[in-house]
């Protein structure tokens, strides 16, 4: 995979800046994931980028920020004036732009995070910041003005993870698709962790979220996911014993007119039980008879995936 990286502060492609900094001090590194479908309306993204020209003028605090945008967005908006402006006088202006050529959402972390990563140092934190969500709204703005605090947990606490949780009721589409499919598949899978990991959070799919520079190298160079890498990111830190915490980010949605369409969550149930199987064989096959339990949960996870199919149909259709 190719990523083009576009630096906007004097220094060369992939050159940091700020790397006699780094040295000195720990720093906050931000990394903001532009919407994989084109918004219509910029309002979101205008708020959105407001707050990373603030953190791009706080220099002892937050590194250069960096910007992941799909070469399929890009091609979305091609010769769009709009665009360009945005993209020149805006997005340019407070981060450095990483195209990339993604599968999804979470090979843009892995290409964002991994370049974060190459700016860094030992002590720093890396900020995930998910460029999709309704920042536009009184809700969106109040949830950008405390959103600094999620890698600060990370930073002051000396935590491995934070996770940012979305405020949302019993009846909101991602919470029962956690509860239907994703947690319903943990407790299949990983029962032990599973429950651990529920006691930090009850959004194991949350796109908001801080990891610690250590904890960083460990998952960048073991297998990545392009979906549902919290889920992964979750398990990796239970089953080795790191500290998690978690923050409340509020009342934000991606989701229009607050609304997901039942394919689509199917969809990410169906893909939550890939990723999960993917990641039991990569643990157990060197076991012998490992095939015979994978038969056995395989069987189960079956079921669960009906039951959640099921469910999510009397529930979202």
């Amino acid at each position: 995979m190719k990523t083009k990286v576009t630096s906007q502060n004097g220094a060369g492609p992939g050159e940091s800046p700020r790397r006699g900094v780094s040295a000195r001090k720990s720093l906050i590194h931000p990394v903001i994931i532009y919407p994989f479908r084109h918004p219509a309306d910029y309002q979101d993204l205008e708020e959105l980028y407001e707050l990373v020209c603030r953190l791009d003028a706080k220099r002892s605090v937050y590194a250069r920020p960096i910007t992941v945008i799909d070469h399929k967005t890009l091609a979305q908006v091609e010769g769009q004036d709009q665009f360009s402006r945005f993209r020149d006088r805006v997005v340019k202006r407070c981060s450095d732009l990483v195209e990339t050529w993604s599968v999804d959402t979470c090979q843009m972390w892995y290409s964002g995070m991994g370049e974060a990563y190459r700016r860094g140092s030992t002590r720093d934190v890396y900020w995930l910041i998910p460029g999709d969500f309704n920042y536009g709204t009184p809700a969106g703005r109040g949830v950008l003005g405390r959103l600094h605090d999620l890698p600060e947990i990370c930073s002051e606490l000396h935590q491995d993870l934070c996770i940012g949780e979305i405020s949302t009721d019993h009846n909101n589409p991602k919470q029962l698709i956690d509860t239907y499919g994703t947690f319903a598949l943990l407790y299949n899978w990983f029962p032990r962790e599973a429950c651990e990991v529920r006691q930090y959070t009850e959004r194991p799919r949350s796109e908001f979220l801080a990891v610690h520079h250590d904890f960083l190298h460990e998952l960048l160079y073991d297998r990545w996911y392009a979906y549902e890498q919290t889920v992964v990111m979750l398990l990796h830190a239970v089953l080795s014993k790191r500290s998690i915490s978690r923050f409340c980010v509020g009342q934000v949605t991606d989701l229009a007119e607050g609304r997901e369409s039942l394919a689509s969550a199917l969809q990410q149930v169906e893909r939550t039980e890939r990723v999960l199987k993917s990641f039991w064989r990569d643990r157990h096959e060197a076991s012998a008879g490992w095939i015979d339990e994978y038969r056995q949960l395989e069987v189960q996870s079956e079921q669960i995936l009906r039951t959640a199919i099921v469910i999510l149909h009397n529930l979202l259709d």
